[in-house]
């Protein structure tokens, strides 16, 4: 397991909550617009050793209420229940970030009780994510960390990066429609910098307004129980 850095404090990745996030090195997508390209490279500017995270942790427990684990994408780390037992030890909730590919390894952290909140992030139209997302990529493997994290009984939320030309209206539409009657629906606006592949974007304006958000927005929510712009 490689932790590639973290965020001692944070106000805003775990919905109400004080929260340390760790960022896991390392990931199976190459998302054009993943803003932490050196950790889904694997070549993370750091790698903190577990003690040091743990004996943080326990110092750090009158402050904190929670603990994040982003990436890089987490699951791909076979040892993370057992960090994930060692940090829920402590008192500790725990917010998982995750791109849904392996839902067998969501399934397990779910059924031993580890996780107590899911963002899984939809790119686009599973059915659209090779190339660009990933070479090959089973958008069953996608459909099934949805249906796993709605079945779940935990909080979660879906979450999309509204950018061109993977996502527009009708890419929403089809979204919201799969994950019909989810707790939570964000849509998020795109932000060009330190991106991981910043010549996708040289050419044209990926970037949708407020107005064009807000508009996505309305297209979403009838389908599920809330949708928000962030």
């Amino acid at each position: 397991m490689i932790i590639g850095g973290w965020q001692k404090n944070s106000f805003i990745d775990y919905p109400g909550k004080i929260s340390c996030v760790l960022f896991f090195s390392g990931c199976n997508f190459k998302c054009p617009h993943c803003y932490n390209p050196d950790l889904a490279r694997g070549k993370p500017a750091e790698v903190l050793e577990e003690h040091r995270v743990y004996d943080f942790l326990e110092r750090r427990k009158i402050f904190l209420d929670g603990v994040v684990l982003s990436g890089g994408e987490p699951t791909l780390n076979k040892d993370l229940f057992a960090l994930c037992a060692k940090i829920k030890k402590m008192g500790y909730p725990i917010k998982l970030d995750t791109n849904g590919s392996r839902p067998q390894m969501i399934a397990g952290l779910l059924a031993e009780g580890l996780i107590d909140y899911i963002a899984m992030d939809i790119k686009t139209d599973p059915w659209n994510y090779s190339p660009l997302i990933q070479k090959n990529c089973d958008p069953e493997q996608i459909f099934t960390s949805i249906q796993i994290i709605m079945q779940s009984g935990i909080t979660y939320e879906f979450r999309t990066t509204c950018i061109k030309p993977l996502v527009d209206e009708n890419v929403v539409e089809r979204i919201a429609q799969r994950i019909k009657g989810a707790m939570l629906y964000a849509l998020q606006q795109f932000k060009n910098f330190g991106v991981l592949q910043p010549e996708f974007f040289e050419h044209d304006n990926c970037k949708y307004d407020h107005n064009e958000l807000m508009h996505f927005k309305s297209v979403a929510e009838p389908w599920v129980q809330k949708c928000i712009v962030r």
